[in-house]
């Protein structure tokens, strides 16, 4: 059988793309004059067929469309290039004899508005485009003697047969209104000079190029984001890969030993690390964090029994305490297994149901080979699991990237830097770039350097996606599996 040849998504895009221009081409060059109309008005080619109602639902959006243009899209777009020239201050005005506030540039709304109305402009154009396609394949309907819909019909088509695309119609508008908006905004900041210093309505904020970025790889006496940077992403890294397959492993094991054949009362352990979940995460960090204090019940522990006096005589600490959340060394440890307790019901869980599918005859047929447990472990469970769990585990190693709780719930007012380097750039060591990225925003209100340290960690977060996905889920394991 002849195996399909596979497209390559970047040359189907561009094929769709030069197919819509195509499209379009040929309806203005062979339009009739109706169809011509509609590059104006663009109902015109509805109201020659007769759909009436969808030509004036079509020309009032034409119109709500130009009156926004003309009254707020094009004003802010003339501003889009400074961001606003007029600072906010007191003037005197001569006819109320008084200091009012003068008619100033708010450099933020023209920042938002502007990316606004651009956006519109571009969504505008492809309907517009659209449009005229649609009425000249109507011009071709009636030609051809073929049935041309009244809006009751077209309605009727679009809860029925095309309902898909009624349901998606509000998804996709709040995909780009809550979520291509704001991330085009956010990287449209990091490369302003937005901080507290030049902090809307009452100060401006301008364009500085790739300024930020600069900084962000820079290390001198007065700029050492490079050296906190560097310092923070590499333990970003360390930290995703270990809160990722240790809960991940350990996960794994702890259901294969209450699903073993020798353990007994299965349903009591399985319901005690299951009621571990069912506590917030929040509340379990909280108290994990007062537990593992200078002066928590974990400390008064170690102490009475010893641990401490021998930690102290071999050199590992040099208090009269363990510092597990105030060295850095003591505290990435102690983060990354208290994660462990928090996140290994969670896969426990998924590995129960992901090992209770495993086909018997595999296992059977190992058995009969001369396989050991280890061995059916290793070449049958574990290759099931990853292929099963590939796309959870590569998702869930993102979202450590972004593991905000963890880090801040258990090191906030507790952990301080003792790096100046780092102190100067507000991080610290146990920081991850999102706990970073939060502080410079939320203490410092350096929204620049935030919104670069964003794009960086979207940058890493999508190249390890694409890379983890195409080593997880290429080959033909899908028939090994089977």
């Amino acid at each position: 059988m002849k195996e399909e040849k596979k497209t390559n998504p970047v040359t189907a895009f561009f094929k769709t793309i030069s197919t819509f221009f195509k499209g379009f081409i040929e309806a203005v060059t062979k339009g009739d004059g109706a169809v011509k109309v509609s590059l104006l008005v663009m109902g015109a080619g509805y109201w020659k067929r007769k759909q009436i109602i969808k030509g004036v639902l079509v020309t009032l959006l034409e119109i709500a469309v130009l009156a926004y243009m003309v009254l707020i899209g094009l004003p802010y777009i003339g501003k889009l290039g400074t961001l606003g020239t007029i600072q906010q201050q007191m003037v005197y005005n001569p006819a109320t004899m008084k200091n009012e506030v003068n008619d100033y540039d708010n450099s933020l709304l023209i920042l938002l508005f502007g990316v606004i109305s651009l956006v519109s402009i571009v969504v505008a154009v492809f309907l517009w485009m659209q449009n005229t396609v649609v009425v000249y394949k109507l011009q071709q309907r009636a030609a051809g003697g073929k049935h041309i819909n009244t809006f009751r019909e077209d309605c009727r088509v679009m809860l029925n047969q095309k309902f898909h695309f009624t349901l998606l119609a509000m998804p996709v508008l709040g995909i780009i209104v809550f979520n291509v908006l704001p991330l085009i905004v956010m990287i449209c900041v990091a490369f302003t000079n937005y901080d507290q210093n030049h902090m809307p309505p009452s100060m401006l904020f301008a364009w500085t190029g790739l300024d930020n970025f600069k900084n962000l790889f820079t290390t001198s006496i007065t700029m050492t984001f490079g050296y906190t940077f560097w310092k923070i992403l590499g333990w970003t890294l360390v930290w995703a890969v270990f809160a990722t397959f240790t809960t991940y492993i350990g996960g794994i094991i702890l259901s294969l030993l209450i699903n073993s054949k020798l353990t007994k009362f299965k349903k009591m352990w399985r319901t005690l690390f299951v009621a571990s979940i069912a506590v917030p995460q929040f509340v379990t960090l909280l108290l994990m964090r007062n537990f593992f204090a200078n002066t928590g019940i974990a400390n008064t522990f170690f102490k009475s029994i010893g641990v401490t006096d021998f930690l102290q005589n071999i050199g590992w600490i040099t208090g009269d305490y363990i510092p597990f959340l105030t060295d850095p060394t003591w505290a990435k440890i102690t983060i990354i297994i208290i994660n462990i307790w928090v996140g290994v019901p969670y896969l426990m869980l998924i590995a129960t149901g992901v090992l209770m599918n495993i086909p018997e005859e595999l296992k059977e047929s190992a058995r009969i080979d001369g396989a050991n447990k280890f061995q059916i472990f290793r070449s049958i469970t574990m290759p099931y699991m990853l292929f099963i769990t590939g796309p959870y585990l590569v998702t869930q190693f993102t979202a450590n990237i972004n593991n905000f709780n963890v880090i801040y719930l258990l090191t906030q007012d507790v952990y301080t830097t003792t790096d100046q380097k780092m102190a100067a750039s507000q991080g610290k060591e146990i920081d991850l770039l999102v706990t970073w990225l939060y502080r410079l925003t939320s203490e410092q209100y350096n929204y620049k350097m935030a919104a670069v340290i964003g794009i960086c960690v979207f940058i890493v977060c999508a190249i390890i996606t694409l890379f983890a996905f195409n080593f997880l889920i290429k080959g033909d394991k899908e028939d090994t599996f089977k």
